[in-house]
């Protein structure tokens, strides 16, 4: 802990493993994590979901529906249901409870996120809630409301949660910047990888606190672990998040996600986007295939200016 938070940021693998199931939640590994965002302080985190043209076939859409999609996931992540208190279990072991609380404070920063993030984008943010049934939910709505204010540039709408959930199924260019808590965050972003193909495509950044965290969205997949077949898009495209973000070096970054895209292109596929037929790279030589598409990218451009 003490190195990270000494780090400008820091690039974070998956965390997780089916050996602790049988544990308290403080004693799995999880657990660490969720200390490890508290004490890095990000609330805002980023997850973009981009159909990459080449993958269109290989979601579970039409790819008329899916094709040119591409939203962003900004999800509230140091507040809401996940750290609630007071949770636990009452003396008999048979009942549970949990605690949903957000502030007025926690709305509005992560709000701001996603409009100052739709500025740079389509200027269009989706606000997910459950206002009709959760009295947070109805806070949630008021305060982006008021926030909206700031930015008359940026297009507002408020969705229920069921609501969004089901036009990502059914229509999700419709979506541009999609501002969720903790929970619908945390549940609709996994949703969102059907968009992208796999899970294992899916960055994340984390900003907002002393120490920019990035990581993958994807778990630690256990069962495939040391067999070469992790995709390694997801980690990769985060480090191009870490460039964009913390490092400001946004030629950098655009540059690793134009080479994520022309190794797509050219046919790259790990276990997870192959098709019938097609050649399955193991992790190790997509993430090769991408440096080679970087270096030719790097070329290109070199190219360029050079004329």
């Amino acid at each position: 802990l003490e190195a990270c938070l000494g780090a400008n940021a820091v690039l974070l693998g998956a965390v997780g493993d089916p050996k602790f199931d049988g544990r308290l939640p403080a004693e799995r590994p999880e657990a660490a994590l969720l200390a490890l965002r508290q004490a890095l302080g990000g609330y805002a985190n980023l997850r973009p979901a981009i159909c990459y043209a080449p993958l269109a076939k290989r979601t579970p859409f039409q790819p008329e529906k899916v094709r040119g999609a591409d939203l962003l996931i900004v999800r509230e992540l140091l507040g809401g249901l996940y750290y609630g208190e007071p949770r636990g279990f009452d003396a008999s072991g048979n009942t549970a409870f949990n605690t949903l609380i957000y502030s007025r404070h926690e709305i509005e920063r992560v709000a701001r996120v996603a409009f100052e993030r739709a500025r740079e984008r389509r200027g269009r943010v989706a606000s997910i809630d459950k206002a009709n049934v959760l009295e947070t939910s109805r806070l949630w709505r008021t305060v982006v409301s008021e926030i909206a204010k700031e930015y008359p540039d940026v297009a507002l709408e408020h969705v229920y949660v069921d609501t969004a959930a089901m036009r990502l199924a059914t229509s999700p260019t419709s979506f541009d910047v999609m501002l969720c808590d903790n929970l619908f965050g945390d549940i609709l972003s996994d949703q969102a990888a059907s968009i992208a193909g796999s899970l294992g495509l899916l960055p994340s950044a984390t900003l907002g606190g002393r120490v920019d965290l990035y990581e993958p969205v994807h778990g630690s997949a256990p069962d495939i672990a040391g067999k070469g077949w992790a995709n390694p898009i997801g980690a990769i495209a985060s480090a191009a998040m870490l460039l964009r973000f913390t490092a400001k070096m946004e030629k950098e970054a655009a540059a690793v996600d134009h080479a994520i895209e022309d190794a797509l292109t050219a046919g790259a596929r790990t276990r997870d986007l192959a098709g019938p037929g097609e050649r399955v790279l193991s992790t190790q030589e997509m993430g090769q295939t991408i440096e080679d598409a970087l270096a030719d990218v790097r070329d290109r451009r070199h190219s360029y200016h050079a004329v």
